[in-house]
Parts: C-alpha cells; structure tokens; sequence
C-alpha cells in the first residue's frame, strides 16, 4: 500500500542586522610639530628642524648663531666702554703733564735768570760761585726737561686722548643700537672688531715705541678706519648681466661728485694749509726753547769778574727768551691745534 508524503515547508524569516560603520582615523598627513603648531586654527612660529630631502632649514642653527653673535657683540662692548675709560683718564693726566711741566719750566728758567740778573749786578769783589753753579744746574735741568716735553707734545698727546674717546663712543653708540635692533650677523661683528683695532692702533695709549710723529714731514690726514674695510659698490651685476638700481640716479651722482669737488677744494686745503704752519712752527719753537736755555747755561757758567757783566747778562736775556717761548708753545697748546687740523683733515676724507 502506499502512503500519501506530505511535505512541510518551513520559512524562518531571519530579522536583518543595523550596518554599523567603523571610521578608521586616517593617517595625518603632515609631520608632528607643524599638526602641533597649526591646531585650534592657530598658528605656531615655535621654530622647528625641519630636513627635506634637497633642501634643508634650519632655523635652530640660524637663532644659535644670532645668540653667539650677540654674546660677541656684548663681549666687544664691554671692551669698547673700558676703552672710553681709559682715554679719558689718561687724556686728563696728560692736560696735568702740560700744565705742570710748564710751570715747573718756566719757575726754573726764571729763578736762574734771576740769579743771572742778580750777578751782572753785583760788585767784583763779590763772590759769585754759589749763583753760578746755582744758575748753571738750573739751566742745564731746564734744557733736558724742555727737550723731553717737547718731544712728547704734552698737548697734542691730550687731544689724540679727546678724539679717541669720541671715536670710541661712537662706536659704542653703533653697538648699542645693533643689539636694541636685534639679529646681529657674523659681518656687524667682524666690523665692530675690526674698528676696535683699527682705533687701537691709531691712538695708542704707550708712548714709548709707539707714539704718534708729533713733527711729520708734512700734515697727513689722520685715518683710523680699517683699512680692509670692504667698500660697497652703488650697483650690483647679476650672472645674466643685468644692472640693478639702488636708488641713486645719474643726478644725484653728479650732485654728489661736485660736492666732493668742493671738500677737495676749500674744506680738506684749508686744513692742510693751517696744519702745515701750525706744524712749522710747532718745529721753530720746540727748536728755539731747549737753544736758548743752553745758551743761558753757558753764560752763567762763564759769569766772574773776569768776563765782565756780559755773561751774567746773556744767560739772563737768554732765560727770559725761553721762559716766553716756552709758554708761547705750551700755554697756546700750538701742538694741538696742530692734531686738530690733522684730524679734521681726516674726517673730511
């Protein structure tokens, strides 16, 4: 017999589940310190190193040696200052070298040409021994000391100290405002230093082996800038030949150069020509001073009765020549007004 098959159709409906969505941060782009820096919409000028491949930034090494060169510029200020220092100090010990050495001179030659007066004066049978010798020692230290004041030129020595301390202000000055303004380079510092020793050797503080020629041949105008100063050229050639401009034009070139042409003629001549007779007598009258204080000692060591009133007379007059001389040549300071014209001459060039 057969049996009827029933077949049972089942249908399990299986409820779908929601899609969830994984968002999977994405890898950022740019490097650590710039994502830092630009966050919150903000920009970061924080410095950073930064090495690309070709072409390299380094704005850490370019603040480093900022920082040295201002610990460099600092290191010559301080050096710069004790500079002014010292020129002024010394500057004011020799004005007291002038001043003292004149009066001491001049009370030396008169009260020997005093003893001199007083001898011609005096009867034959008076001893002159102890005036003669007095006299004698007077005039004879008189003359060494003239020699050596007016080999050193006590006041142009005080004026080479005056314009050396305002030399040095200056440039104390310059790097004052070069540290206010911030990012020294490596050239401003080379500069200051080389302005430093160019100063040094122009005006030098010794004056033994390295003093200034107090009686040159002629006025050469004082220079004291470096000499290695690198000269900036008004134009600058590129590799493709093109000129650029940098401002000047052909007007003011020709403005310039007549105003040259003028310094040349009336300003830097005038001084020349007053230097050199400053000069030239500056030379007659250092001559005359220690001359006629030996003369005068050669008369009061031949004054006796025996050679009659003449000697005692000529060591006299000879005394009081060179006692006006020598105030003349110091009292007027005819040496530094000889440094005067020199350095002028000098800032005109």
């Amino acid at each position: 017999s057969s049996s009827p098959s029933k077949q049972i159709h089942a249908a399990i409906s299986v409820p779908k589940l929601p899609s969830i969505r994984f968002s999977v941060p994405k890898v950022p782009t740019k490097s650590l310190p710039l994502e830092l820096n630009t966050r919150d919409g903000f920009v970061n000028t924080t410095p950073f190193e930064k090495n690309v491949i070709g072409s390299e930034t380094r704005p850490v090494q370019e603040s480093s040696s900022v920082a040295m060169a201002t610990v460099q510029l600092y290191a010559i200020l301080e050096s710069v200052v004790d500079r002014v220092e010292i020129h002024n100090n010394v500057g004011q010990q020799r004005e007291n070298w002038n001043a003292l050495l004149l009066n001491s001179i001049n009370m030396i030659t008169l009260t020997a040409a005093t003893m001199a007066g007083v001898t011609a004066t005096g009867d034959a049978g008076i001893s002159v021994l102890g005036l003669k010798l007095a006299s004698t020692l007077l005039f004879s230290a008189a003359t060494g000391m003239l020699v050596m004041m007016n080999k050193i030129q006590p006041s142009q020595l005080v004026e080479e100290q005056r314009n050396a301390t305002r030399l040095f202000k200056q440039l104390q000055g310059q790097i004052e405002t070069l540290l206010a303004i911030g990012s020294p380079s490596k050239e401003e510092v080379k500069d200051a230093m080389e302005k430093v020793l160019a100063l040094d050797k122009a005006y030098p503080l010794p004056l033994l082996g390295v003093m200034l020629e107090k009686f040159p041949e002629s006025l050469e105008p004082a220079v004291w800038w470096p000499k290695t100063q690198s000269q900036k050229t008004n134009k600058q050639k590129h590799s493709n030949g093109k000129v650029e401009s940098n401002g000047w034009t052909e007007e003011l070139e020709l403005e310039m150069r007549q105003v040259v042409e003028v310094i040349k003629r009336k300003d830097s001549e005038d001084y020349e020509r007053l230097g050199n007779k400053a000069l030239k007598m500056n030379k007659v009258l250092a001559a005359s001073g220690p001359l006629l204080t030996g003369i005068a000692a050669l008369g009061s060591a031949f004054m006796g009765p025996s050679n009659g009133p003449w000697a005692a007379i000529m060591a006299a007059v000879a005394g009081a020549l060179a006692s006006a001389v020598n105030t003349f040549e110091h009292g007027g300071q005819v040496g530094m007004v000889f440094e005067m014209y020199r350095n002028n001459a000098g800032f005109f060039k």
